[in-house]
C-alpha cells in the first residue's frame, strides 16, 4: 500500500513538472511589458526571509525527495530557467554567497499558467494558481523532521556545512539556529492554517499577515512570539491581478486602504512583505520606537517592484473573438445596472486626484451580498507587545494595550515608512538608515505604569508622507470602543468589497473575491443555481472563461462551496446578482465582450 502510494505521489508530480515546464507563449501584455521586466520582476527582492538557501535545499519531502526536487511546482509555482537554485518564479535568495536566505516577491503569488486549446499560456501579474497552505504546511514537516532526532539532524548537517565529518562546534551553533527558527515557524503554522484548507488560488492574506505580525514580531525576546495573538486565519480570498493595481484609488477587498501613488503603494506593499516573512523586530527603549531595527524590508526593492506593476498591461484574449457579438456585448456592459449593465461598477470612471498629475480610477467598494468573513478578520484584536502606545503624529492614535490588529499593522507601515524617510533614507535610497527616532517623528511610547510620555514638540509630516494618513482606514464601526486611524469618510457595511476595471477579467478565474465560482458563465447565474463544488487548476474553458470542469493539476482537490444561507462561511457562492435575469443570447454577448477588454 504504502508503494502504491509513494508511486502515485511520484505520478502526480511529474504530471505538475510536466504541465508547467511546457513550452510557454506569453500573453501580449502591451510594449512596456518588455522580457528584461518581466526578469527583474520574477526575482527583485522585496526584503522577504522565508529561510536560510542552504536549509531548504538540504531538506526532504516526506517521500525522501528533496523538497525543491520539481522546484516547488507541485504547489503549482512555476519554474523559473533564468536563476540555478531550483527556485521557482516570485522566490528570491538574497545576501552573501553561502549565507543566502529564500524569500518570496510579488510573482510568487501574481504570475499565472494555463492550459488551453492545446497550449501553455504565461500571464504576468495574473492571480497564482498555487497552494500555498500546502506549501507552508509541507515546509513545516520537513523542518519537524529534522529536529525530530539527532539521527536526521545529523544527516542536514551534514548537507548544509557540506562536510562528511562537520566541525561540532558547527553543528551546535546550527541546531541553535534552526530550533529558534522553527519555534517561530511551527508557532504560526500549527495556530494559524485553518482547518478547512484554502485550496488552490485563494490564501487568507490579511489574516496571515496580521498572526505573521501581531504573533511572531512583538513579543519579548529572543523569540518576539505572542502565541495568543495568533487566530485560525479562515477567510480565504483569490489573489487579485496587478494589471492597473497603481491606479486604483483604493485597494484590499474591504476597500481599506487608499491607493494611487508612490507612497500609498509602497504602504500597500510593505504590509504585504511583513507577511510572507520579513524580519520585523521593532524596538521601545522608554523614549521611542524604532521601526526599523533588524527591519528586513527592501524600501528599494519594493519601490521598484511598484514601478514594474505599473508597465504590466492587461492580457490580451489570444484567441479568435466574435467582434460583431462582442460589440453587442458592449452595449449590454454599458447600460444602467438594473438593466443588466456593469458599466457603473466596472467601467473606467475617475477616481480620486493625488497629485495635479496623478489621477486615479475609482474603485466603488460595495456590498452585493457575498461573502462576509473576512470583516470578521478585520476585527481581530491582539496585544501590541512592545508597541503598546505608539503611534504616529496627526495619522493614528496610540496603541492600546490590546487593539485592533488593523491598528497594528498599519502603525507598524506607516511608521518604518515614516522613519525610513525622516532618517535618511528617502523612498529610494540603497541602505535603510537604522537609526532611532528624533523628536521630529514624534512616534511616543509607554512610560512606566502604562501613561504616554509627553511629547514636547509635534511636527506635521513632510509633503512626501501626508498621503499616509489615508494608507489605512480602519473601518471605525468594528472598533467598539478601541481606537481607529481616522477614516475620512463613513465605513461600508460588513461584506462591502471593491469594484475592479474588467480589463483582464478573462485571466482572472477563480471569480468572486473569495474565488467561490469557477467560470464567468457561472457568475451570471443565479446563486442559486451556480455550481456546488469545482475543481481548481490550470486548464482553461475559453467558452465559459474560466477553469474548466476537469484539472489534473492539484489530484482529486475540489472546492466545495455553501449558498446564501452561509454567508459567513468563507466559502459562500452567494452575492453579485448583476446579469443573472439577462437572457442567454444577452449573456453569451457580454461573455464575448469581457473576453476583450
Amino acid at each position: 500500500m504504502r508503494t502504491t502510494l509513494l508511486a502515485a505521489a511520484l505520478i502526480s508530480t511529474a504530471t505538475a513538472v510536466s504541465a508547467q515546464t511546457a513550452e510557454v507563449t506569453y500573453a501580449d501584455q502591451g510594449a512596456r511589458w518588455t522580457s528584461a521586466a518581466r526578469s527583474d520582476f520574477y526575482t527583485r527582492d522585496q526584503g522577504s526571509k522565508v529561510i536560510p538557501l542552504r536549509w531548504l535545499q538540504a531538506l526532504k519531502q516526506q517521500n525522501g525527495q528533496p523538497f525543491l526536487a520539481d522546484s516547488l511546482s507541485r504547489y503549482g509555482y512555476l519554474p523559473n530557467p533564468e536563476v540555478n537554485t531550483s527556485l521557482p518564479v516570485g522566490f528570491t535568495a538574497s545576501g552573501p554567497v553561502g549565507t543566502r536566505t529564500v524569500g518570496m516577491t510579488c510573482a510568487a503569488c501574481h504570475t499565472r499558467q494555463i492550459i488551453a486549446e492545446g497550449k501553455t499560456y504565461r500571464i504576468d501579474g495574473g492571480p497564482a494558481i498555487v497552494d500555498f497552505q500546502k506549501f507552508l504546511s509541507d515546509l513545516d514537516v520537513s523542518v519537524g523532521q529534522v529536529v525530530s532526532s539527532q539521527e536526521n539532524f545529523q544527516q542536514f548537517a551534514i548537507a548544509v556545512l557540506r562536510s562528511a565529518n562537520p566541525d561540532p562546534d558547527d553543528v551546535v551553533q546550527l541546531r541553535e539556529g534552526v530550533d529558534a527558527w522553527y519555534l517561530r515557524y511551527h508557532t504560526i503554522v500549527s495556530r494559524a492554517l485553518p482547518a478547512k484548507p484554502w485550496g488552490p488560488a485563494r490564501l487568507d492574506a490579511v489574516g496571515m499577515i496580521f498572526n505573521r505580525l501581531t504573533g511572531l514580531d512583538l513579543g519579548p525576546p529572543p523569540s518576539n512570539i505572542i502565541a495568543s495573538n495568533i487566530k485560525p486565519a479562515d477567510a480565504p480570498v483569490r489573489y487579485p491581478f496587478l494589471w492597473n493595481a497603481a491606479k486604483q484609488d483604493k485597494t484590499q477587498w474591504p476597500g481599506f486602504a487608499d491607493n494611487g501613488n508612490d507612497i500609498l503603494g509602497l504602504a500597500r506593499n510593505l504590509g504585504e512583505v511583513y507577511g510572507v516573512f520579513a524580519i520585523f523586530a521593532p524596538t521601545n527603549d522608554g523614549l521611542f520606537v524604532n521601526f526599523l531595527n533588524n527591519n528586513s524590508a527592501n524600501f528599494d526593492g519594493l519601490s521598484r517592484l511598484e514601478d514594474l506593476i505599473k508597465l504590466i498591461g492587461p492580457p490580451k484574449w489570444p484567441w479568435l473573438a466574435d467582434t460583431n457579438l462582442a460589440a453587442q456585448g458592449k452595449a449590454i456592459f454599458d447600460r444602467a445596472t438594473n438593466q443588466g449593465g456593469c458599466a457603473a461598477c466596472h467601467a473606467i470612471t475617475p477616481g480620486e486626484v493625488r497629485l495635479l498629475d496623478e489621477h486615479t480610477w475609482k474603485t466603488p467598494i460595495q456590498n452585493v451580498g457575498t461573502d462576509t468573513r473576512e470583516y470578521d478578520v478585520m476585527a481581530w484584536t491582539a496585544k501590541t507587545g512592545v508597541l503598546e502606545g505608539a503611534f504616529i503624529p496627526i495619522v493614528t492614535k496610540p496603541l492600546k494595550e490590546t487593539d485592533l490588529a488593523f491598528n497594528i499593522l498599519a502603525t507598524s507601515v506607516i511608521g518604518s515608512i515614516a522613519e525610513h524617510v525622516l532618517t535618511g533614507g528617502g523612498l529610494l535610497a540603497s541602505n535603510n538608515v537604522l537609526a532611532p527616532l528624533t523628536s521630529k517623528l514624534g512616534v511616543v511610547p509607554v512610560a512606566p505604569g502604562g501613561q504616554l510620555r509627553a511629547q514636547q514638540k509635534v511636527l506635521k509630516l513632510p509633503p512626501e508622507l501626508r498621503d499616509l494618513q489615508g494608507a489605512y482606514n480602519a473601518p471605525a464601526r468594528l472598533a467598539e470602543g478601541i481606537p481607529t486611524i481616522a477614516a475620512a469618510a463613513p465605513p461600508p457595511s460588513k461584506g462591502s468589497y471593491e469594484s475592479r476595471v474588467m480589463q483582464g477579467i478573462w485571466a482572472a478565474a477563480p471569480y468572486l473575491h473569495n474565488g467561490s465560482v469557477p467560470t464567468l458563465a457561472e457568475l451570471l447565474k443565479p446563486g442559486a443555481q451556480r455550481v456546488k463544488s469545482f475543481k481548481i487548476g490550470n486548464v482553461y474553458d475559453t467558452t465559459n472563461v474560466g477553469l474548466a470542469i476537469e484539472q489534473t493539476q492539484f489530484g482529486n482537490y475540489a472546492l466545495e462551496t455553501t449558498d446564501c444561507s452561509d454567508l459567513n462561511s468563507g466559502n459562500s457562492r452567494c452575492g453579485h446578482e448583476f446579469g443573472t435575469s439577462l437572457p442567454d443570447a444577452e449573456k453569451k454577448a457580454l461573455l464575448e465582450y469581457l473576453k476583450t477588454l
